[in-house]
């Protein structure tokens, strides 16, 4: 990493990136609530040049308390690289299974399983989403298990990023009527900014 690298983003640049983001999370909900029968809820989602240290205070859906697993995937493209990072609320488990129709008593096994399946949809999806809106293609690495059943702390904690800044979109999925309740949050290194904000500024000048 060049240790000069100054990376920033503008207001402009950033409500871009948002609506990108928005797009890409509709499409990934609209696979979930096909998948599930089921509503989703979107919020709107957050775009941020963040600190790598300053990830945990980003992740407005989780408490610090909550009890979390979470799995994440590399991904690289066009110049572009960074890691997706789904963080689910381990509450959510007992509803997920019902709506995905799992057999068996839910154990740690099945467990990483249904979180697997998840990140598979929405990971895969909101990647597909981006890239085909900045005409880039994405390369997915295989998805990694963070950790189960720990706090936010040492989930985020286990993946030692290798960057200092990240640019960070949070889209948090709720489903309406159940307790089920993950973050998916996209992190760019610093060194994909720079081939990001091109693509943006390519499509703010359109």
């Amino acid at each position: 990493m060049n240790p000069t690298l100054n990376v920033t983003i503008t207001e402009d640049q950033r409500d871009c990136y948002q609506e990108i983001s928005n797009v890409a999370m509709g499409q990934a909900a609209d696979l979930l609530a096909r998948l599930l029968d089921v509503h989703v809820i979107l919020p709107i989602p957050v775009v941020n040049l963040l600190e790598v240290n300053e990830l945990r205070m980003a992740l407005s859906g989780i408490e610090s308390t909550d009890s979390v697993s979470g799995v994440c995937q590399g991904f690289i493209g066009n110049g572009i690289s960074g890691e997706a990072l789904l963080i689910f609320n381990d509450a959510s488990f007992g509803d997920i299974s019902k709506l995905l129709k799992y057999g068996g008593e839910l154990d740690n096994s099945l467990e990483l399983e249904l979180l697997m399946d998840v990140a598979n949809i929405l990971i895969g999806a909101c990647l597909r989403g981006i890239a085909e809106q900045l005409d880039v293609v994405f390369s997915q690495g295989h998805p990694i298990v963070l950790g189960q059943h720990v706090n936010l702390a040492e989930l985020i904690n286990a993946n030692n990023y290798r960057w200092t800044k990240t640019l960070a979109v949070e889209i948090n999925y709720k489903i309406e009527g159940f307790d089920i309740n993950c973050d998916l949050l996209l992190l760019f290194t610093e060194e994909a900014i720079e081939a990001l904000n091109t693509k943006i500024n390519f499509l703010l000048d359109d």
